[in-house]
């Protein structure tokens, strides 16, 4: 019988963090019975890998300003708090889990410490009885800045007294976890790269590469610019057939401002949402997107020429640290998103459709590698591995 493992996640902004925990769960599936406690929005075309259990909370996530709002009009963001605290604990008694894997806490995620904090401090009550409790970050974290010292001060302590150990979806020879977290408190957490998460689905290896290029924005709720633009340029340019993938998440009044916009134009086609945003670019001619860390995988995988327009609005300046660091290895083209613009956005794409990309060789094992890990934790810790 396989053990438990309760497995914590808050997508906020976008599905990114959602995307990289289901292909985690579907690797962790492999040696646990999985339970997934989702906090976000679910997306009607993302589904949970087979056999691992999803428990919804009252879903909070975050609107463009950076603000916290409840995504069920029948709450508010303080009774959704309480009403998911209260759902946490009721999960992790009935299951004992004996594993408890949390997406980015205390590494991010602050504003939620109220769901994940009383959870902790249960734990650390039960003594030697207590599960395995790791952390799972991504490869880069966003920047404070003026308070960057304070916020990794008090995330280095969280993590010191709660966490066996953190798990970084990253390739170290491409980013670690150092150069975007620097507290002054030592972390003496053991800290393991897994290599970068992706899913284990269809390869699509043997899809021949298209005539149009994709233009995608992630989930879409922050993709308005980047998407309009496209819109835009596409009306200057002769003789190039794009496809948009708006995201599940883009305003519904936006949405409906590109189909305007787009309305009887010949060889552009908008649609909401695909299930598998790789497939698309395996079968295309270039991708035009943002940078999370989905969508850059997906890039690197469907080895496509690609534009690369982050994200950066309200200080997030993690796409484009990645942004950036792939067109050093000359996997990407980077366009700083102040500069985006129809007429600008047309003449890169005309350059894109020159550029040959380099292909990184990263390490894309994340999953099972966290699996792995998590296994051999857990057989140090009750003495019987994982099964």
């Amino acid at each position: 019988m396989k053990p438990t493992l309760l497995f914590y996640c808050q997508h906020s902004l976008g599905i990114g963090h959602l995307s990289r925990s289901f292909a985690l769960c579907e690797a962790l599936s492999e040696r646990f019975d999985v339970i997934l406690l989702c906090g976000g929005k679910l997306p009607p075309t993302k589904r949970p890998p087979d056999g691992v259990r999803v428990v919804a909370l009252p879903p909070l996530g975050a609107a463009v300003d950076g603000s916290l709002v409840s995504h069920d009009s029948r709450l508010t963001v303080k009774r959704a708090f309480e009403l998911r605290r209260q759902k946490i604990l009721d999960v992790f008694r009935a299951t004992r889990p004996e594993v408890v894997l949390i997406e980015f806490f205390p590494f991010g995620k602050k504003r939620f410490a109220g769901d994940l904090l009383p959870l902790l401090d249960e734990i650390n009550g039960l003594g030697a009885a207590a599960p395995v409790v790791a952390c799972s970050i991504r490869d880069i974290l966003v920047g404070r800045g003026d308070g960057q010292e304070a916020f990794d001060d008090r995330a280095s302590r969280i993590a010191n007294e709660y966490f066996d150990a953190v798990l970084v979806h990253a390739d170290p020879d491409f980013a670690e976890l150092e150069e975007s977290f620097r507290p002054r408190v030592p972390l003496r957490v053991p800290v393991h790269y897994t290599g970068f998460v992706v899913p284990n689905g269809m390869s699509h290896d043997d899809v021949a590469p298209g005539d149009h290029l994709v233009v995608s924005a992630g989930g879409g709720i922050v993709g308005t610019p980047l998407l309009t633009a496209a819109v835009e340029a596409h009306k200057l340019l002769d003789d190039v057939d794009m496809k948009i993938v708006a995201g599940p998440f883009l305003p519904e009044d936006a949405w409906q401002d590109l189909l305007r916009r787009a309305d009887g134009r010949r060889g552009l086609s908008l649609i909401r949402s695909v299930p598998d945003l790789r497939a698309e670019l395996r079968a295309a001619r270039a991708s035009i997107s943002q940078c999370g860390y989905n969508t850059a995988l997906d890039i690197i995988r469907a080895r496509v020429p690609a534009l690369i327009v982050p994200f950066a609005e309200n200080g997030e300046d993690e796409q484009t640290k990645r942004a950036q660091r792939l067109e050093k290895l000359g996997t990407v083209r980077y366009l700083d998103p102040v500069d985006l613009g129809p007429a600008r956005l047309a003449d890169e794409i005309r350059e894109l459709l020159r550029f040959q990309p380099r292909h990184p060789d990263f390490d894309l094992c994340g999953g099972p590698n966290a699996a792995r890990l998590l296994d051999e934790l857990h057989t140090a810790r009750f003495g019987r591995r994982a099964s």
